[in-house]
């Protein structure tokens, strides 16, 4: 019978592999898509067991996996195994790859756990959590500093950060130079992307959509210049493309590098009966023709029988590390491969000198692949050499894992960066036409790698599409231009919200030369009368403001107000001057030089003569004083209250 100690163990390899089922159930394939439950299974009985199969299993201390819950010493058995004589016939004599992604998995599996583990550790001993939204608006009065914020959330988003934390550090002297610099930084390496919605802005610029191009006819056999049609991904679509990409591994073993092209190549041609293409998988390269131009093509070649842009692909474009789609028909290839030399004349062969070594990854008479849907619905040409837009690094793995020649773990990972996608206002476009499907996808519970991931189909391409578990949806919303409660509700229900309102408190320090205005309560005053007049959500921000910084002068001043301020209020307003008066505080203004709108009254009879009075009675027309803008006492009036004022002035 086994003892107390043995039981327990056999206990929690049990455990353990039911823990290991239910974290491969939330495990998606390179095409988003689940691992069947029946795959899952046959990869834990072979955890449990294969490794009773090798010749040197007594050196193990135990072949069932699942009695190994530490990481650093499942990865020395691991090792061993791997190394071990007969390791590879394990899968060949079952014609499968089990056991080999099994190990892989597995390995996930507990470094998973032992970062989960740490993480939480990190939590308790921290007052604050790292954590943001997935989605969130940032919303509030124009020039309240929504599109500044958008660097220290996004910055704070990928470094996963305490948004606290990044504000506190851009706060300090110089601090925001350097969370910017942080920002330009990660906007260089993709993972920041920007734009902004407006009327016209739609779902083909944002999802994917049908464009027109030249036809370029060394590709597709059409004459130059004609127009042909093709499926565009939108700048969201790419963007999640990126973010879902896996980290290749700098020294992987296979020599892919780090963001490689995919390129399709043919071998060959139809006369050579397969000669050529046979001889590159034997040999271990790619051959390309025109030969008749000899070893070096330059600007003064004449390229009399074409080639001259699959050439400069072939020699210039392509680099070490990219990886090769062999073409077999226009909807199949029958090879994958990478790039493993630099362009190469080879004079010793007959034909097709121009060459290039490959590190072959799956070959042979029996491959035939359909790529047609991951390549957007288009089929292959028979253009010799041209890139591959459509086609991912995560499909290239998923054709390798699905004909049992996956890569090991060493060579990609999943991509551990955050990414993020700001919209700025947000409110200007047609939600429902932007988003379609998207706006389903974009819920946190539905991102891929979650436990209701969902993946639709796009209506142009056809491809399954959704959206990575590390992207975050930064937006901006102008209230001034639509309040949140008539904003699309499907989006609310969506999105976070932050508002952001005027901070008069900011202006505290800021000193006008040769005055002693105090621009904190000015523009206190002005938004409590607007608020009173209209709403809070037509305040005006302390960002038209803080200008004054660089030149603290009463001219500066005058421009804001002259250029911004009063044009802002008149849209306010509709042109309601009295309105703009009271929020301006001239009708308290003692002195009529310091009235920033003044009243001019109109007489009736000198316009339209006798009896004109009939028809204008005792209305006024309104007239913008520029003087007052280059007088102090213009700006004091608008937040003191003086008594010679009340006493000269009507309210």
């Amino acid at each position: 019978m086994p003892n107390r100690g043995e039981k327990e163990m056999n206990e929690q390899a049990i455990l353990r592999r039911n823990e290991f089922e239910k974290w491969m159930l939330n495990k998606k394939q390179g095409n988003g898509r689940p691992y069947a439950p029946k795959t899952i299974s046959d990869y834990a009985v072979a955890l449990a067991g294969a490794a009773k199969k090798l010749k040197e299993a007594s050196a193990l201390e135990t072949t069932n996996m699942f009695e190994i819950g530490e990481y650093d010493r499942y990865v020395k058995v691991k090792a061993i195994i791997t190394t071990a004589e007969g390791f590879e016939e394990i899968d060949r004599k079952a014609r499968t790859q089990d056991f080999t992604q099994g190990l892989k998995f597995y390995k996930e599996f507990l470094e998973d756990k032992e970062h989960a583990a740490m993480t939480e550790s990190a939590r308790s001993n921290s007052s604050e959590e790292a954590y943001h939204d997935k989605n969130i608006i940032l919303y509030g009065p124009p020039g309240t500093g929504k599109t500044y914020h958008t660097v220290i959330y996004a910055v704070a988003m990928i470094e996963n950060k305490p948004l606290q934390d990044i504000v506190e550090e851009a706060g300090a002297d110089g601090g925001y130079e350097q969370v910017k610099t942080r920002y330009d930084k990660y906007k260089a390496a993709g993972q920041i992307v920007f734009t902004t919605f407006h009327q016209s802005y739609g779902y083909e610029e944002f999802m994917e959509g049908i464009k027109p191009v030249m036809a370029n006819a060394e590709e597709t056999g059409a004459d130059s210049g004609d127009i042909s049609y093709k499926i565009e991904p939108g700048i969201f679509k790419r963007f999640c493309e990126k973010a879902g990409e896996p980290i290749v591994a700098a020294d992987n073993d296979y020599g892919i590098r780090e963001e490689p092209v995919i390129w399709k190549v043919s071998l060959g041609d139809s006369k050579d009966k397969g000669v050529i293409k046979r001889y590159c998988y034997e040999h271990g390269m790619i051959r390309l023709g025109w030969d008749e131009y000899g070893e070096n093509v330059n600007e003064a070649t004449v390229y009399a029988n074409g080639g001259k842009g699959v050439i400069n692909a072939f020699v210039n474009e392509m680099q070490q590390g990219d990886i090769v789609l062999v073409l077999k028909d226009e909807k199949h290839i029958g090879a994958i491969g990478v790039v493993a030399g630099d362009y190469e004349w080879r004079e010793d062969l007959d034909s097709y000198k121009r060459t290039r070594k490959v590190n072959w990854l799956l070959k042979g008479d029996d491959v035939n692949i359909n790529v047609v849907e991951m390549n957007g619905g288009v089929k292959l040409t028979l253009s010799s050499v041209y890139r591959l837009h459509r086609v991912t690094l995560n499909n290239v793995l998923s054709i390798l894992q699905e004909h049992q020649a996956a890569l090991p773990q060493s060579v990609a990972r999943e991509n551990p960066n955050n990414y993020v996608f700001i919209i700025d206002e947000v409110n200007r476009g047609n939600i429902s036409k932007i988003f379609g499907e998207l706006i389903t996808l974009i819920e946190p519970s539905k991102r891929l790698g979650m436990r209701e991931a969902t993946s639709l189909q796009l209506p142009y391409s056809g491809e399954l599409f959704g959206v990575p578990n590390n992207v975050y949806l930064l937006a901006t919303m102008n209230t001034a231009d639509r309040s949140i409660a008539r904003l699309d509700t499907a989006l609310r229900r969506r999105f976070a919200f932050a508002e952001m309102m005027p901070r008069p408190q900011l202006l505290s320090s800021l000193q006008i030369d040769g005055t002693g205005l105090d621009l904190e309560k000015m523009l206190d005053m002005i938004n409590r009368r607007i608020e009173a007049l209209y709403d809070r959500e037509h305040m005006l921000g302390h960002a038209y403001f803080l200008g004054l910084k660089n030149e603290p002068t009463l001219e500066k001043l005058g421009q804001l107000f002259e250029h911004a301020v009063i044009p802002l209020l008149q849209e306010y307003f509709y042109d309601d001057y009295e309105k703009i008066r009271l929020v301006l505080g001239d009708n308290r203004k003692a002195d009529e030089r310091d009235r920033f709108i003044t009243e001019v009254a109109i007489n009736a009879n000198d316009l339209f003569g006798s009896g004109g009075d009939r028809y204008a009675d005792e209305r006024k027309t309104y007239r913008i004083n520029a003087e007052a803008f280059k007088r102090e006492e213009a700006y004091r009036g608008i937040y003191e209250n003086r008594s010679a004022a009340n006493a000269a002035v009507q309210p």
